[in-house]
């Protein structure tokens, strides 16, 4: 018969051991229990998040307690109730077959959500979040089921009833101590989120075989979740060694380009000439520059071409003019006189995705003064196809060898992102004069140290005018594309991230697109 309190179990090393092993074992069990509440406590406002996560952990400290107590009526549950295809059914394990489900069904519901672009975040973005009352329903539910796993796995391995109560408060305490640097890890990353949710689906599959009486060794389980989160800090690894090379490769590029900005300026370009201010022209003094202002900001689009993938100047997929082949001839008639384009994209069934060429209007001149019946199919031509990630130089070298003046601009998988000419690289290389009258302030200088930027400039070219450049990386292009990258969730209107020194926080969105951001640069200590 087991006492509450008995302490004869103190001189008993072999108690000593079996205490320390189940601390352990109670805290490998709790693992799913903290994760499940970690990704529901992401879904409340971030002033409540502590208290779920701490309330959560007690809920499932006292319940754990209780069925100690109870310890009687816990083994009773062991008992088979009915019997169905020969296996006899205990309440335990309808208990473990309901907790499973439930498992199964929460994951896959927050899975969909997490990969459904159209959905996730919605709600955060707007400023709704989950309600109190309904996470902590969830976080007790769950508690339950795990917690009569863990009582019965406790009840197995120890005698004395003392020494699982102190078991299971020490393994909850610990768990409280990390649950909240998990919780705020989880948060910053979703691709950590996915890889939860699978391990819950992993593990209410798992409860639900052993509810039906296959058992499946916990080891298999917890070797499978260490396996995938090693594969993924070893991706996150990686991800910031290329970060760090990159950036390193920018410095220097940058450094070299200043260099030479220097020498063609006549001297050192101040931080103001860096930021957008205005440069001298020829002969306003002794010391006036060799060069000058276009042709400066001509040379500083060559040398930074080697930096910019094509699909920095392209024109997006969504913005392109197309005339679709299997329109009547009258709407394509249409669109052809709408469109202020030299050339269209050909395409059927309004798949702009998958292009079947371009058509340009001098063919259709030519067409019509031979007096020829107008068939567009017949118009068709293929342009140059050109990866996403190629660089300006590269593209331009292709160009050159092909005589083309359009390229379509695809990705790994030969989807069509966007078109680029000839002329957008010319375009691009000879720079906006920033002073011209009616040119837009796409880089305002707010402060001495903060600057508001258009998100759709390249990085490469924001970097041309801020004190301290913003990495450089294969996943963007644009400072938008960088300030989603680094959040690593879909923006919305006040969200903020540290990038290097800079403090940046985005100021517009449209769309679940970036418009406009505020970067202000932080002081050293």
């Amino acid at each position: 018969m087991m006492l509450w309190f008995e302490f004869s179990w103190m001189l008993e090393p072999a108690a000593w051991a079996g205490l320390l092993t189940l601390v352990i074992i109670e805290i490998v069990l709790g693992i799913d229990n903290l994760v499940f509440i970690a990704i529901l406590a992401d879904k409340l406002p971030p002033a409540q998040r502590d208290r779920a996560r701490v309330l959560g952990l007690s809920l499932a400290l006292v319940m754990r307690l209780v069925l100690l107590a109870a310890i009687s009526w816990l083994m009773g549950l062991t008992r088979p109730l009915f019997v169905l295809f020969e296996h006899g059914f205990s309440g335990r394990d309808l208990i473990l077959i309901g907790g499973g489900l439930f498992l199964i069904y929460k994951a896959t519901s927050e899975l969909h959500d997490h990969l459904n672009a159209a959905t996730a975040h919605q709600g955060r973005n707007r400023g709704h979040y989950a309600a109190f009352s309904v996470v902590v329903a969830q976080i007790v539910a769950l508690d339950a089921v795990f917690s009569i796993d863990s009582v019965i796995t406790a009840v197995g391995m120890v005698d004395h009833l003392m020494v699982m109560m102190i078991a299971v408060i020490i393994a909850v305490g610990l768990m409280l101590l990390a649950s909240k640097p998990l919780t705020r890890f989880v948060g910053e990353h979703p691709t950590v989120i996915l890889l939860c949710l699978g391990f819950l689906l992993m593990i209410g599959f798992s409860l639900v075989a052993e509810g039906m009486g296959l058992h499946i060794p916990k080891g298999y389980l917890y070797g499978a979740i260490g396996f995938s989160i090693l594969i993924e800090l070893m991706h996150e690894w990686r991800r910031r060694n290329e970060d760090r090379a990159g950036a390193r490769l920018g410095a220097r590029r940058a450094r070299t380009a200043d260099a030479v900005m220097r020498l063609i300026s006549g001297g050192d370009m101040s931080l103001e000439q860096r930021a957008g201010e205005p440069l001298r022209d020829e002969g306003d003094d002794d010391d006036a520059a060799v060069f000058g202002a276009d042709e400066r900001r001509m040379v500083r689009g060559v040398l930074s071409m080697a930096d910019k993938p094509i699909s920095a100047v392209m024109t997006l997929r969504r913005d392109l003019d197309c005339v679709d082949l299997d329109e009547p001839l009258s709407v394509q008639q249409t669109q052809l006189r709408e469109s202020t384009h030299a050339t269209l994209v050909a395409i059927r069934g309004g798949e702009r995705d998958a292009p079947l060429g371009v058509v340009h209007k001098k063919r259709l001149i030519d067409t019509l003064l031979t007096q020829a019946p107008l068939a567009l199919e017949t118009l068709v031509e293929q342009p140059l196809v050109l990866l996403e990630n190629t660089s300006l130089v590269e593209a331009l070298r292709q160009f050159q060898r092909s005589g083309a003046l359009i390229a379509f601009v695809v990705d790994e998988f030969g989807t069509l992102e966007g078109v680029v000419t000839l002329f957008d690289i010319l375009m691009d290389i000879a720079e906006e004069d920033p002073q011209a009258q009616g040119a837009q302030a796409k880089i305002r200088r707010v402060s001495a140290d903060c600057y508001e930027i258009d998100a759709s400039e390249d990085v490469v070219d924001v970097n041309q005018q801020l004190p301290e450049p913003l990495p450089l990386g294969r996943n963007y292009t644009s400072l938008g594309g960088l300030v989603v990258d680094r959040l690593e969730t879909l923006p919305y209107i006040g969200a903020r991230v540290e990038i290097e020194r800079w403090q940046v926080e985005v100021r517009d969105v449209e769309r679940h697109r970036i418009r406009r951001v505020r970067l202000c640069l932080a002081q050293p200590e």
